[in-house]
């Protein structure tokens, strides 16, 4: 395998979490496709750490990382969720308006 097909794998993920980001009303839905494109970036990153410098483990490293964020957000991500659930008694993106006056 060669890095273009890392490279194509993650355009191809990032693209359809994009997708899904945009056109979805759920928030669960919107945070799923958040990470589909955070996977998309750390196999980007381990791709590159694969072939620019093969002896070192920087991009897994960075991978970790993010891996390790991402849960973190998901976690605060999923409370807000479930706080606004308990509180407006839907998790359709287009009915909640908690921000406004």
């Amino acid at each position: 395998m060669t890095l273009s097909h890392y490279l194509i794998l993650a355009a191809i993920l990032f693209a359809i979490g994009t997708y899904g980001a945009l056109t979805r009303r759920n928030a669960i839905g919107i945070l799923l496709c958040i990470e589909i494109m955070l996977n998309a970036v750390n196999i980007n990153l381990v791709g590159f750490s694969r072939y620019i410098t093969p002896n070192e483990l920087t991009g897994q490293i960075f991978t970790i990382f993010s891996i390790t964020i991402a849960a973190a957000e998901s976690a605060v991500a999923l409370a807000l969720i479930i706080s606004i659930y308990r509180h407006v008694k839907t998790v359709d993106m287009d009915k909640i308006n908690l921000m406004k006056w």
